[in-house]
């Protein structure tokens, strides 16, 4: 049967999910889409994910590959998956690619964005479960001098945790780029790099607030990048203010290639 080959944009609330990843025993995000897709195509559908989020990490730009019935368009299937999904999981475009399209391989870059509340209200119930709220006051001087370090190519051992890659791997991250940006009610760490690794962005999260609460002196991250192991790094943000925002493809993986420009921030 002839098939087509579609990335799914996804949104989802990682709050209800054991991570991206299908598990025999638990919630997924992987898991839920083949569900939705296997009653809708009347037939397994793997779903290929262009990064495995975490347990409680969000997504507003998660990026899947699928491989249909050609009877389904992209419009199609969008409005049958949304129909059929849970409250929590939403697709929120879709595109036709090329059949070499392969939502973790042919990534360029992928975009995450961690959430810090800093004023009184960031402590309301309606935004902890969003944004990591800070009682203390920080120094964001210091939050972006320690972000400035990360852009470019360097070794991230220091901020992955051990095991999780493969013994041959070497760790390495080309930084696009790395912000602390301000937003009403506190701040934002934007970061965006050809690839991540396990608990990456949250290692370097939890040691940026540390040097910017004076816990730890100035330069640490730049210290630390290319370091053997993880045994300095602070201990990780808490996931459930993490979201992937975006991921990145050739353009000519596109059957339109003007489609992922409606998607761009």
């Amino acid at each position: 049967m002839a098939a087509r080959t579609l990335q799914l944009v996804l949104h989802y609330d990682g709050a209800g999910f054991a991570g991206w990843q299908r598990q025999r025993s638990e919630r997924t995000v992987q898991g839920v889409l083949e569900e939705a897709l296997t009653r809708l195509c009347a037939g397994p559908v793997k779903v290929v994910g262009a990064g495995r989020t975490d347990a409680g990490v969000h997504a507003t730009g998660q990026a899947a590959g699928v491989q249909v019935p050609e009877k389904w368009t992209p419009a199609s299937l969008r409005r049958a998956m949304n129909a059929v999904l849970p409250d929590d999981c939403w697709v929120a475009a879709a595109f036709e690619m090329r059949p070499e399209f392969h939502a973790r391989y042919a990534a360029t870059a992928r975009r995450y964005r961690y959430l810090v509340g800093t004023d009184e209200q960031a402590r309301s119930p309606f935004r902890r479960r969003w944004e990591l709220a800070v009682p203390h006051a920080l120094d964001v001087v210091r939050l972006r001098e320690e972000a400035a370090a990360l852009p470019g190519e360097h070794g991230f051992r220091a901020f992955a945790v051990r095991g999780t890659a493969p013994a041959v791997d070497d760790h390495r991250c080309i930084v696009r780029d790395a912000t602390w940006l301000e937003r009403e009610g506190g701040l934002a760490f934007v970061v965006e790099a050809n690839r991540f690794l396990h608990h990456m962005v949250r290692f370097l999260v939890g040691t940026m607030l540390e040097v910017a609460l004076g816990r730890r002196p100035a330069g640490t991250i730049a210290r630390l990048l290319g370091a053997s192991d993880n045994t300095d790094v602070s201990p990780p943000a808490p996931a459930h203010a993490l979201y992937l925002e975006r991921v990145e493809y050739p353009r000519e993986l596109y059957l339109d290639p003007e489609s992922p420009e409606s998607l761009r921030a």
